[in-house]
């Protein structure tokens, strides 16, 4: 079993960010530690199940499987050719037809393979043990059978999912007392998440959105229990891992917050101006992957090539936190930079010097300056992107709509301002207006009760789907309804007894706010200055295991001695605070060395981790914030979720709430 965090750095070794350590459990945990006796030089083939799979692809490359010693990667339930001269290394779910599978393969005379070394994503049940060390045949053949306990997706060196794309549906749909995927739904979620602290060799404080206490008399709806569930069922998995996992810590050594999608419901719907939202949210791409037409190398007409928008492209990891029109101006610069201080391009340019550069110009630049072509295709890559999506917000007319929506948030617009944007601006997209009515209803709840927001919705000509998406934003405002809250303490929901209905209090001092619509931020921005600061109160975010006073307010960590965990360098892929509108100090036109060469010192002196994870799916700008939070507070952040999910992904799950397609009265819903 690896070291963990603690021993690594006791030991002087550095400080590996969330998603490294996932990677080289993998890598090297797990794939080189197969690299045993007559094992040692041999290739080996990979086999995993559709889950598995899926988690070794976001953390590692087929480049480096490869390098492991690792020749060829299987589906465990397609047909497969026998290969009885080869080791198998199996990655496999531990349920009952993963293993039956596996023993269909190792058992009788002739096995598929060689020899099998297996490794579970997550605990293994004592019965699927026996069943396995039952089979005689099968024993011999085994040269490894233990538990990796990660069974997560590592998103972004600070984020990851439980891949729960039906959470939202699941737990806070219509009639999910009566559901078996209710408590299905949770048990995954809880494994998943337990295993990223067995990975990590972290035991965190719990907490969680606790439900709201009505009265004696009322039933705590089932969607108002999930956070508590939720919570429960991770603690009982951490109590398992303190005597089942080598290393694993016996006192708590960072925090965990529980949250469901009513902390915000904005966040998930409002536009955000940061690149990487904007390319998220208007480009129509299939998760990183964005396809565009580049010249054809006979001479024919353009072909279509792929690119992922992800970590290894230095450009994307400097500026995708970036405002969109700080992105533009840089990229820009860049550009300019990157002619003047090359003289093959700039004589290739000729006199049009610092001119703004079209596509054609840079399409011959790639043909003429064959050994410049990487940087131009990088640099012209994200040119066009960030050309497109200034397109398409001249064309949707999307500043005036984002100016409505963050006067919505911060209380300086209302009903009048609605209604004379959807008379004016007909031409608006139905989405943009469904987004902008959903949220509306989210800030002011008793603006829909009765006839008021369907002369609302009718005004804005939305379809019947469209209306049950802004009626379904109800089933989340329920769990969050502080209407009987008369303490005057901070509430997880939105007060909607201000005169303003302000979802937002002004943010001063913020370097963001410089760049026109950028003012609005997750609530999680707030309550995760509060949990650092031990401002959370105790009745709304509960604790499973008591937290002594010393692990808050203080990035020294406390009793627990986190601080000892923060010596050596830190690899150059983390990213951290978003860059916007600062001085920049990349001089080559295309390098983001601004970014990478501090990287390492970041983490430095850094204070106990932060978990937080969000049921029913996480934003872009909430992992924009964990990065922001984790520079500007010394504290690394981790954003968890049940997915990660885009304005069209969300409005889309948000409809499958409710079953029925007639309108939904407030009266209705059970909570």
């Amino acid at each position: 079993m690896s070291m963990s965090d603690s021993d690594l750095s006791s030991h002087g070794g550095e400080y590996k960010n969330f998603r490294q350590i996932s990677r080289e459990r993998l890598l090297h945990e797990m794939l080189r530690s197969t690299k045993t006796g007559d094992s040692k030089s041999t290739w080996k083939v990979l086999i995993m199940d559709k889950v598995t799979v899926k988690v070794m692809s976001y953390s590692c490359k087929m480049a480096d499987i490869t390098e492991e010693g690792v020749s060829l990667v299987e589906d465990l339930f397609r047909r497969r050719q026998p290969l009885p001269s080869m080791d198998a290394i199996y990655f496999i779910q531990p349920t009952k037809e993963n293993v039956v599978m596996f023993l269909s393969d190792m058992s009788g005379r002739v096995p598929l393979y060689k020899k099998a070394f297996v490794f579970f994503s997550s605990s293994v049940s004592k019965e699927l043990v026996n069943r396995i060390k039952n089979d005689t045949s099968v024993l011999p053949r085994i040269g490894a059978l233990r538990e990796m306990n990660l069974e997560y997706f590592a998103i972004d060196s600070q984020g990851f999912i439980t891949d729960n794309e039906k959470a939202l549906e699941d737990l806070f749909g219509e009639n999910v007392e009566n559901s078996r995927m209710y408590d299905a739904c949770l048990n995954t979620m809880a494994t998943r998440i337990s295993t990223v602290f067995a990975s990590l060799r972290e035991l965190p404080y719990v907490r969680y959105r606790a439900a709201k206490c009505l009265d004696a008399s009322t039933v705590t709806p089932f969607r108002d229990l999930v956070p508590t569930k939720l919570a429960a069922g991770v603690w009982n998995c951490l109590t398992k891992y303190k005597t089942s996992v080598p290393n694993f810590p016996q006192t708590e050594t960072c925090e965990l917050l529980i949250l469901d999608r009513s902390v915000d419901q904005i966040a998930p719907i409002i536009h955000e101006w940061t690149y990487d939202a904007m390319c998220h949210d208007l480009l129509n791409m299939d998760g990183n992957k964005y396809v565009h037409e580049v010249p054809s190398k006979t001479g024919g007409s353009p072909e279509k090539k792929e690119v992922l928008l992800e970590d290894h492209d230095p450009i994307w990891l400097e500026l995708r936190h970036a405002h969109i029109a700080d992105a533009s101006e840089r990229l820009h610069e860049k550009m300019t930079n990157f002619i003047s201080k090359n003289k093959a391009a700039q004589i290739h340019h000729g006199s049009r010097d610092g001119s703004e550069l079209s596509t054609r110009d840079l399409q011959k630049m790639v043909q003429a300056l064959p050994q410049y072509s990487e940087q131009i295709d990088k640099l012209s890559l994200h040119v066009e992107i960030a050309g497109k999506i200034n397109r398409i917000i001249r064309e949707q007319g999307l500043r005036e709509l984002g100016q409505l929506e963050q006067e919505l948030v911060f209380g300086e617009g209302g009903t009048k301002e609605i209604i004379n944007f959807l008379r004016t601006k007909q031409d608006t997209s139905p989405e943009n207006k469904l987004r902008l009515l959903m949220i509306y209803a989210a800030l002011n709840p008793e603006k829909f009760e009765g006839d008021k927001g369907s002369k609302l919705m009718q005004l804005a000509r939305l379809s019947s789907d469209d209306k049950n998406a802004v009626n379904n934003m109800k089933l989340l405002e329920g769990l969050s309804d502080s209407k009987e809250n008369s303490t005057g303490h901070f509430s997880l929901k939105f007060d909607i007894h201000k005169k303003s209905h302000a979802a937002r209090k002004e943010r001063t001092g913020e370097e963001e706010q410089q760049w026109a619509l950028s003012r609005f931020y997750p609530m999680i921005e707030e309550l995760i200055e509060k949990l650092i600061k031990g401002d959370l109160p105790k009745n709304e975010y509960s604790c499973m295991n008591d937290p002594s006073p010393t692990v808050h307010g203080s990035t020294q960590g406390g009793s627990s001695g986190r601080t000892t965990q923060v010596s050596g360098a830190h690899s150059m892929r983390s990213r951290r605070t978003a860059t916007w509108a600062r001085p920049r100090s990349s001089d080559d036109g295309y390098s983001s060395d601004s970014v990478l060469r501090h990287a390492s010192s970041d983490f430095k002196k850094m204070g106990q981790r932060i978990f937080v994870f969000i049921i029913g799916g996480a934003t872009r700008s909430e992992l924009r914030v964990c990065h922001k939070l984790t520079g500007k507070l010394g504290r690394e952040i981790v954003l968890g979720s049940s997915s990660l999910d885009d304005p069209p992904e969300f409005i889309r799950k948000l409809k499958m709430l409710t079953a029925q397609e007639q309108e939904l009265s407030i009266d209705s819903l059970q909570i």
